[in-house]
């Protein structure tokens, strides 16, 4: 997560979504940098809202407006399968070693998902419990463009990327009954994603309108 001052702008680092390579471009120019553990780097709408927001007006005087990317959920699915079957993570609780994307994908939709099969919800991320979203702009990982000039503008520089932590590859063909699965268990992930794509890969909500619930 970086923190913008000047710009009034908050970059999320939704899991992913390409976070690593804006934060090693402009982790120079934020005023705050949390990096590190996944936890504090990786943190979510939710956890902004109940603990870094506050801290951020009552310490500095700021709200900025937030920034986060989301991916086709197939292929954030996809990235996250090719990243746990790295060798390194051979032996691990984490490893994904040995699977077909079919058992990854099916793993990943249990009440209690194994450890390698633990993807998180990129829509369970940017909302509250209530599914509302907290984040003022979502972008398209598919337009990075429209991010790049977006991010260009408001920080008053031409934003400049390079590709960071990228998987080996790693066949993931899927089936149809499979993907029927995940497409049913992450619907609304999924709408949200072609709400972005139809608004031309930047979708301002109206969170300034909303209120966070108490989680």
């Amino acid at each position: 997560m970086l923190v913008f001052a000047s710009a009034n702008l908050v970059l999320f680092a939704v899991p992913k979504t390409g976070s690593t390579a804006y934060h090693l471009a402009l982790r120079g120019k934020a005023d705050i940098v949390l990096a590190g553990r996944a936890a504090i780097k990786h943190m979510t709408a939710r956890k902004y809202d109940r603990h870094f927001a506050p801290y951020l007006a009552q310490a500095h005087g700021l709200t900025p407006e937030r920034v986060a990317v989301i991916r086709d959920p197939l292929e954030q699915v996809r990235s996250w399968y090719r990243y746990r079957q790295r060798p390194d993570t051979a032996g691990r609780p984490n490893s994904a070693a040995g699977l077909s994307f079919d058992a990854f994908v099916l793993a990943s939709l249990q009440d209690d998902p194994p450890p390698y099969a633990r993807l998180g919800n990129q829509l369970a991320f940017v909302s509250d419990r209530q599914g509302t979203i907290r984040i003022d702009h979502l972008f398209a990982y598919e337009r990075p463009l429209v991010l790049r000039d977006f991010l260009s503008d408001r920080l008053g520089f031409e934003v400049r990327t390079e590709q960071r932590n990228v998987s080996p590859p790693a066949p993931t063909a899927i089936s149809p009954a499979v993907e029927a699965k995940l497409r049913a268990a992450r619907a609304d992930e999924f709408a949200l994603h072609d709400r972005i794509l139809a608004a031309g890969g930047h979708l301002v909500t109206t969170l300034g309108d909303a209120q966070p619930d108490d989680d």
